[in-house]
């Protein structure tokens, strides 16, 4: 017969004990998850700039040129991280820049859109707000590169990369010792 006074399972002492404990191990491995955490994120957005410079050189070339990439503007959506010019945090569109003036109008039709990944600060390395393509799919203009970092971070974080398009089209990411892009 069974004795009712053991019966089987856990008392509210042991269980408070075990919820404490676990508790306190994950308060103390947490912060150490946070420079993996950053890296994902600035990996994710630079695939995905990557991405967009890949779809833009195709779409440049299948429509002879008049393709234009530019930055989605600051306090979009709920973004205020893109202050300057040269601040992409907030992501950006390509489109079909039928006037050929290297900005995305209006009128003009939309290709893509991509939103930021959040908490990531994208700083194009030269140029501006807008990237013009040609008909061979090649920018308009000087070499274009990205420096991504987690945000509030600078370029010396682990996870920081950077994203280079030279001038004959070559679509690379760089780790954080090799940035800034060079050519």
């Amino acid at each position: 017969m069974l004795n009712p006074s053991s019966s089987a399972g856990f008392t509210t002492i042991e269980l408070m004990v075990v919820v404490s404990i676990v508790s306190i191990l994950a308060a103390l491995v947490a912060p150490s998850f946070a420079p993996l955490i950053e890296g994902w994120r600035v990996r994710e957005s630079a695939e995905q700039i990557q991405s967009t410079l890949a779809f833009a050189r195709s779409e440049a070339i299948k429509r002879g040129g008049r393709v234009a990439i530019q930055k989605i503007p600051n306090n979009t959506n709920g973004c205020a991280t893109a202050l300057e010019t040269r601040d992409w945090d907030c992501g950006w569109i390509v489109c079909h820049d039928a006037n050929g003036n290297g900005v995305c109008n209006a009128t003009d039709t939309v290709l893509q859109r991509v939103e930021s990944a959040g908490k990531v600060h994208v700083n194009r390395t030269g140029g501006g707000a807008n990237i013009k393509l040609n008909r061979w799919g090649l920018v308009d203009g000087t070499w274009l590169g990205f420096t991504l970092v987690p945000l509030k971070k600078t370029v010396s974080h682990a996870g920081a990369r950077g994203v280079c398009m030279s001038s004959g089209g070559r679509i690379r990411v760089i780790p954080q010792e090799a940035i800034p892009c060079d050519s």
